[in-house]
């Protein structure tokens, strides 16, 4: 058995697409999950609570964690350590592997550009900081031998069919979609790595699934040669058949905003990952497997056919 915990995300969905490749025994755990696919067994939980937790992954080899808590500092402090604290537990007394599913906000600000998982963990932000130390709890364990266990790191990410958690989705393709204009924060003159769901869901399985990988942090396979904010915008809008009409949002108003809307007030400490080249490099993963990203320009051509296929024949 092999199971997601957090599956009804975007890379949960994706990641149970490509689990069958290796096997048709795919637990899906979240509050309300739904079948990807037909032989997915579905397990309701508040992954909270130690015990529901523990029956959750019962039976499984391989757990996979693409939890999205809410996007608070506070809700991440009261719930990121103490999740993570059981995972680990659980998953050494049950014998079963443990594949985590991560973001770069542990990283120094000052070498964004070039992001390798050799990049000096030094996080500015109070996020940052949690995702450093439940991190670092799971390499600890690995260390100490208690646990089997890799942690699969990915970049801002996009992809087809995502509702929400997608920087590109929520700012860009949405509102140009619409005949209006995207959104950007801070400025647009900087090159940004975004990595493609449906690569960050294959390899994701792919390292579950290769006993060698299991020790080591991975950077998901992610396109080299990023686009600028502005360059986003242009070849979006070009798929889409439209004008590439930006609105820059600068960080002061931000905090105005903030004071008013809780998810703009938590955005401000992370603001940093756009006043500078954000490039991430996933080279190791790409030379250990053989494997290719997907071009920016075929996964823009790919959601906008995928999702916006109406806006385009317009």
């Amino acid at each position: 058995m092999q199971t997601i915990i957090g599956s009804g995300g975007a890379i949960g969905t994706e990641l149970a697409k490509a689990l069958l490749a290796y096997t048709q025994r795919i637990r899906l755990v979240s509050r309300n999950p739904k079948k990807v696919n037909d032989t997915d067994e579905i397990f309701s939980a508040d992954v909270l609570d130690s015990n529901t937790l523990k029956k959750a992954i019962h039976g499984s080899s391989i757990v996979y964690v693409t939890v999205g808590f809410t996007y608070s500092h506070q809700q991440w402090a009261n719930k990121w350590i103490p999740f993570v604290k059981d995972l680990i537990n659980i998953c050494s007394e049950n014998n079963c592997k443990l594949v985590f599913f991560d973001n770069v906000y542990m990283y120094d600000p000052n070498f964004l550009n070039g992001m390798t998982e050799e990049t000096q963990v030094n996080p500015s932000s109070k996020k940052g900081v949690i995702r450093a130390e439940i991190a670092k709890m799971i390499l600890d364990a690995i260390a100490a031998k208690k646990l089997k266990a890799l942690i699969a790191r990915s970049a801002d990410f996009y992809g087809p069919s995502i509702s929400n958690n997608s920087l590109l989705t929520e700012t860009v393709f949405n509102p140009l979609s619409r005949g209006k204009k995207a959104n950007w924060l801070v400025s647009d003159r900087f090159l940004h790595s975004f990595t493609y769901t449906i690569d960050a869901a294959v390899a994701t399985a792919l390292l579950g699934n290769t006993e060698a990988a299991y020790g080591e942090v991975w950077h998901l396979p992610t396109a080299s040669a990023p686009y600028t904010g502005k360059q986003w915008i242009e070849h979006i809008a070009k798929g889409l058949g439209t004008k590439p009409k930006i609105q820059l949002a600068p960080k002061f108003l931000i905090k105005i905003m903030g004071i008013f809307n809780p998810i703009m007030r938590e955005s401000v400490e992370m603001l940093y990952q756009y006043d500078r080249d954000y490039v991430f490099d996933s080279s190791k993963f790409e030379k250990a497997f053989d494997f290719t990203p997907t071009p920016y320009e075929l996964g823009i051509n790919y959601i906008i056919e995928t999702d916006y296929k109406q806006v385009k024949n317009q």
